[in-house]
C-alpha cells in the first residue's frame, strides 16, 4: 500500500465549554441484580465553541461517540444540563428508568432543549434577562410527581427561572434581581431542592430560597489585592452530599463552606491562577479541581479530623485550561472527564485515582469528515460550513522514482476549490462521487448538490443541483459508486433514496422516496423511557460496490438491507420484498410509493430480517471491493465497538465463513487491546485494512488467522503499556506498583513468640498528609512512541522480516494474514485513490491476487491545531 501523509488538509479544533453525564450515579444494587442497570443509557455530552454537542457513550471504558450534533453560525455551547426524571414501575413489574433530556446555553439569553432521536434542536425559550451564564436543575423528591425547574443566573444580576413540565420549556419567573448590573451570576448549584447556591463577580457566595426569592445567606470571601479590581469571581460551586459547599474562585484556592451556618471551614491554595471547575464524588470523599494554570488536583478528607481536607497531588493532563469537568460512578466505573481550550477530553479515575492511569479522548470526531473521488484523484474535507477539495495530481509511484521526484512535493498538490454552504446550520455530512463530478453536502435543514467540471484542468466549475429535502436536511449522504443513486438519512432514523439523471443541462435529482426498515421488537419499557428510540438513529450507510445494495446500521446495531429491482427481473437473483408489504418503523410517515414499474426501485431485501443484531454499536460498515460473479453474495464487513470483526452475506442474511472460523479470541491482540475505536476501512483485494485515531491494521480475509501464532506474537511484543487486564474503573489501565501514586503498603519482619519471623503491615497514620509531596513520572496517555520503536519495524525485523530475501526464493510468496503499526497519529480519515494501471500485482495470497492500493492518510496532529494563548506562571515557559 503506497501512502501520502496528508497534514495539510486543516481541521479546525474547537474549544471545549461544557461536559455533562446524563447520570451523575448510579444507586449501588445487590451483586444478584445488577442486571437492573443494564437497560440504564448513561450519556456524556460535551459542548463545544463552534456550537457542537457530542454525545459519548462510556460503554465501561471504551468511550464510543455515538452521535455529533453540528451548531452554527456565530452559536457556542457554555453550559450542558441533563434533566432525568425519576424512574417508575409498570404493572407487570419492569421498570421503566426516567426520561433524559438535554439542555444548552451559549452565552445568550435563549434555552435549547436538544431532541437526541431526531439530532436537532427541539425547543427554544427566553426572557427579559440578560445572558445566560450557568444553568442548574432542581433535584427530585420524594414525589414522583412533583415537577421540577430549571433555574439560570444571568449577566445582569439575575436568578431567573424555567418551567420544563409535561416536555414543556417556557420562562415561569424571576426570582432575584440584583441591586447592580454590575453584579454577574457566575455558578450555581442546588443545596437542597428548595435552596440553590450561586457563585458571583462580587467576592460573594449567595443562598437563595427559590420558593420565595429569598435570601438565606451571604458568603464574602474578601478582597483580591493582587488583582486591580479586587473582587474575586466564583467560577465554581458544588455541595456535597452533607451540604456542605465547595467553591473555586480567581484566586486559585478551593474553599470548604460548612452547609449549615455557611461559614468558611477550610481554604486550600491548590492552584497558581483561577479555579475554573470542580467535581465531587458520590459519596462525597473526593474533590477534583481544575485551573487556568492546567492542573488538576484531588483532595481527599484529612485523617482523623473530621471535616479537614488536603491536596492529595495533582497533575497536568491538559495542555490548556482545564474550564469544565463532570464525575460519573456506576457500572464499576469511576471517572472525571474535563475539557478546555486544547479541544481533547481527558477521562480520570476518581476512585482510583493515584492507581490508574488517565486517558485522553481524541479531538477528532469519530466520524470520518474525509472523502475521496478516485478516479479524479481529489480528496474532499468539510468542517463548520466550509468544504474544500484538493487534487493530487501525481501518483505515489512518481513521487518515489520519477521525475517528480526532485521537484517540490507541495506542487503536486493543489486546493482546486472552496464551497461555502449558506445558511445557519454547519455541514452535518458531505459525499463525492467516485469520478468527481457530483459532490453533495447536507445541514440540518438542507442538502446542497454541485456538479463539478473538471473538463478545464485549471479551474474547476461549479454548479448548483437542486435536491428535493422538503427542509429536513440530513445527518449522512451518500452516493453510490455508479453516481446513479443519493441515499441520505434524515430525522435521524429515516433513510431516504433519490436517482440522479443526467439532461441536457447537466445533473438532476428526483423526488426522493422513503426505504421502509424493518419493525423491530422494542420493550415497551424502554422506549417510555431512558433516551426513547435514540439508539435507532443510523450512524452507518454504504452501497456496494456494483450499486445494487444499500446498507445500512443503528446505534442499537440493527442492519438493514435493500437491493435494486429492475423492471421485469429479479434482482441479484433474488426476488425482492417490496416495501409496502412490511410494517414500517416508528414513524407513522407513509411512503410516496415509486408507481412507474417501467423504472428501477429499491426493495427490502427478502432475507434482511435475517442478519443478527450486532452485541454493540457498529463503528463501521463496508462492502468488499472485491469483484463479485453472478449468482454470488456480497461481502458485508460490520466492526463494533467491542472490536469484534464480522463478516456477512447480506443476500443469504448469514454470517460469511470466515467469521464462523476466525471468532473474536482469534483476532490479533493488539487489535484486541487497543483502547481506541475504528475509525473506517479501506479495501485491497481480500486485504481490509483497519484504522483508528492512533492505529492501522490488516487484515487478510483470504486466510484463517491462528490464535496461537497470535499469542505467541503478542508475548514478543510486549511493549503495549496498557492491556485491558482486571477491573479497571473506566480510564487508563492500572499503574505498576512501582509508579502509583497511592500509599504503598509497607511490610516489616517481626520476630514471633516461637521464634519465627513474620511479615506484618505497618500502619501509616500520616498517609494522606504525605501523599502530596509524593511525586512520580506518570507518563502521558498518548505517549506510546517506545510501541512503534517495539512492535514497529525493528520488531518486525526481529521476528524474522530480515529474512525477506530466503522467503522471495520460495515458489510460493507467503504473505502476512495481519499486520499493525501505530506510525500515523492523530487519523483524521484515510481515503483511496486510482494510482497508475499496473498490470503485476503485489502479491497472491491463498490464490485471490491482492491489487495495489494508494490512499491518502490524513493527519492531524494537536500540536498543529491553533488554540488561544494560555496562561504561564512563575517559572514556567512554552516548551
Amino acid at each position: 500500500m503506497d501512502i501520502h501523509r496528508c497534514r495539510f488538509v486543516p481541521y479546525p479544533a474547537s474549544a471545549i465549554n461544557a461536559v455533562a453525564f446524563s447520570h451523575s450515579a448510579l444507586p449501588p444494587v445487590p451483586a444478584g441484580k445488577k442486571n437492573l442497570q443494564k437497560n440504564i443509557q448513561v450519556r456524556l455530552a460535551v459542548g463545544r465553541a463552534n456550537g457542537d454537542i457530542e454525545i459519548w457513550n462510556p460503554l465501561n471504558g471504551s468511550w464510543h461517540q455515538e452521535l455529533l450534533i453540528p451548531g452554527g453560525n456565530d452559536r457556542s455551547i457554555d453550559g450542558l444540563v441533563w434533566v432525568t426524571d425519576p424512574d417508575e414501575e409498570m404493572a407487570d413489574g419492569k421498570i421503566i428508568h426516567g426520561k433524559s433530556r438535554l439542555f444548552s446555553v451559549g452565552y445568550t439569553n435563549t434555552i435549547t432543549e436538544w431532541d437526541l432521536e431526531k439530532a436537532r434542536a427541539k425547543k427554544h425559550a427566553s426572557g427579559q434577562h440578560g445572558e445566560i451564564w450557568c444553568l442548574g436543575v432542581q433535584p427530585p423528591c420524594s414525589d414522583l410527581h412533583a415537577p421540577r425547574k430549571l433555574v439560570a443566573g444571568t449577566v445582569d444580576g439575575n436568578l431567573v427561572m424555567y418551567s420544563i413540565e409535561d416536555g414543556d420549556l417556557k420562562f415561569q419567573k424571576s426570582l432575584i434581581r440584583a441591586p447592580s448590573k454590575k453584579v454577574k451570576m457566575v455558578s450555581i448549584c442546588f443545596q437542597s431542592r428548595n435552596v440553590v447556591i450561586v457563585g458571583c463577580s462580587n467576592s460573594t457566595i449567595c443562598a437563595y430560597d427559590i420558593r420565595n426569592g429569598s435570601l438565606l445567606q451571604q458568603m464574602t470571601l474578601g478582597s483580591d489585592h493582587s488583582s486591580a479590581s479586587k473582587n474575586i469571581i466564583v467560577w465554581s460551586v458544588k455541595c456535597l452530599p452533607n451540604g456542605d459547599i465547595v467553591s473555586g474562585d480567581s484566586t486559585g484556592q478551593v474553599c470548604i463552606w460548612d452547609g449549615k451556618t455557611y461559614t468558611q471551614a477550610q481554604r486550600i491554595q491548590s492552584h497558581t491562577q483561577d479555579v475554573l471547575c470542580l467535581a465531587v464524588s458520590a459519596d462525597g470523599r473526593r474533590i477534583v479541581s481544575g485551573g487556568m494554570d492546567r492542573r488538576t488536583a484531588l483532595y481527599e478528607p484529612v485523617a482523623g479530623q473530621p471535616g479537614r481536607w488536603s491536596k492529595a497531588f495533582h497533575r497536568r493532563y491538559h495542555g490548556h485550561d482545564v474550564k469544565t469537568m463532570a464525575s460519573f460512578e456506576g457500572k464499576g466505573m469511576s471517572v472525571v472527564v474535563s475539557g478546555g481550550p486544547d479541544a481533547s477530553p481527558v477521562v480520570m479515575p476518581l476512585r482510583a485515582a493515584g492507581k490508574e492511569f488517565h486517558r485522553t479522548l481524541p479531538h477528532l470526531p469519530q466520524t470520518v469528515n474525509v472523502k475521496s473521488a478516485p478516479k479524479a484523484r481529489f480528496v474532499v474535507s468539510w468542517w463548520d460550513n466550509e468544504v474544500r477539495i484538493w487534487h493530487l495530481s501525481s501518483p505515489s509511484r512518481d513521487l518515489l522514482n520519477g521525475a517528480v521526484a526532485t521537484t517540490d512535493l507541495r506542487k503536486t498538490r493543489k486546493l482546486i476549490a472552496q464551497i461555502y454552504v449558506k445558511g445557519d446550520h454547519n455541514i452535518t455530512s458531505a459525499a463525492i462521487s467516485e469520478d468527481g463530478t457530483f459532490l453533495v453536502a447536507s445541514t440540518a435543514t438542507d442538502i446542497k448538490a454541485f456538479q463539478l467540471d473538471i473538463s478545464d484542468s485549471q479551474q474547476l466549475k461549479i454548479k448548483k443541483v437542486e435536491v428535493a429535502s422538503a427542509g429536513h436536511g440530513a445527518m449522512k449522504v451518500e452516493i453510490s459508486p455508479d453516481r446513479r443513486w443519493l441515499s441520505w438519512v434524515e430525522s435521524g432514523s429515516n433513510v431516504m433514496a433519490a436517482e440522479i439523471t443526467v439532461n441536457e443541462d447537466g445533473y438532476a435529482v428526483s423526488a426522493p422516496s422513503k426505504l421502509r426498515r424493518l419493525h423491530r421488537q422494542i420493550p415497551k419499557n424502554i422506549l417510555l423511557g431512558g433516551l426513547g428510540t435514540y439508539d435507532r438513529n443510523v450512524t452507518q450507510m454504504v452501497f456496494s460496490p456494483d450499486s445494487k445494495m444499500l446498507s445500512v446500521a443503528d446505534i442499537a446495531g440493527w442492519i438493514d438491507t435493500w437491493v435494486l429491482r429492475v423492471p421485469g427481473e429479479e434482482t441479484n437473483g433474488t426476488k425482492g420484498e417490496a416495501d409496502d408489504a412490511s410494517s414500517s418503523d416508528s414513524s407513522d410517515d407513509e411512503e410516496d410509493d415509486q408507481k412507474d414499474a417501467t423504472s428501477e426501485r429499491w426493495v427490502r431485501n427478502p432475507n434482511a430480517a435475517l442478519i443478527p443484531k450486532l452485541d454493540s454499536a457498529p463503528v463501521v460498515l463496508s462492502f468488499s471491493k472485491a469483484s463479485r460473479q453472478e449468482g454470488d453474495d456480497y461481502t458485508l464487513l460490520a466492526i463494533t465497538t467491542l472490536k469484534q470483526v464480522l463478516v456477512f452475506n447480506p443476500l443469504r442474511g448469514s454470517l460469511a465463513d470466515w467469521s464462523r472460523r476466525n471468532t473474536y479470541a482469534k483476532l490479533p491482540e493488539q487489535l484486541r487491546v487497543t483502547r481506541d475505536l475504528v475509525k473506517g476501512v479501506v479495501w485491497q483485494g481480500p486485504r481490509v485494512w483497519i484504522y483508528g485515531i492512533s492505529f492501522l491494521f490488516m487484515l487478510d480475509l483470504s486466510q484463517d488467522l491462528d490464535s496461537q501464532d497470535a499469542s505467541a506474537l503478542s508475548k514478543q511484543k510486549s511493549s503495549l503499556k496498557r492491556k485491558r487486564d482486571g477491573k479497571e474503573n473506566g480510564a487508563g489501565g492500572k499503574m505498576d506498583h512501582q509508579n502509583a501514586l497511592a500509599p504503598h503498603k509497607i511490610r516489616a519482619a517481626v520476630a514471633g513468640q516461637d521464634g519465627v519471623t513474620e511479615w506484618v503491615d505497618v500502619e501509616m497514620a500520616d498517609a494522606d498528609d504525605q501523599k502530596g509531596a509524593v511525586s512520580s513520572g506518570v507518563e502521558d496517555e498518548d505517549d506510546d512512541y517506545d510501541e512503534d520503536m517495539e512492535g514497529g519495524e525493528l520488531q518486525r525485523l526481529r521476528d524474522g522480516e530480515a529474512g525477506r530475501e530466503e522467503q522471495k526464493k520460495d515458489s510460493v510468496k507467503q504473505k502476512a494474514k495481519w499486520w499493525h503499526t501505530y506510525q500515523y497519529r492523530p487519523i483524521l480519515g484515510i481515503v483511496p485513490l486510482d494510482g497508475e494501471t499496473v498490470e503485476e500485482s503485489n502479491g497472491v495470497s491463498e490464490g485471490v491476487p491482492i491489487p495495489p492500493l494508494e490512499v491518502a492518510l490524513v493527519e492531524r496532529p494537536s500540536w498543529d491545531c491553533e488554540v488561544p494563548p494560555r496562561y504561564f506562571s512563575n517559572g514556567e515557559r512554552e516548551r
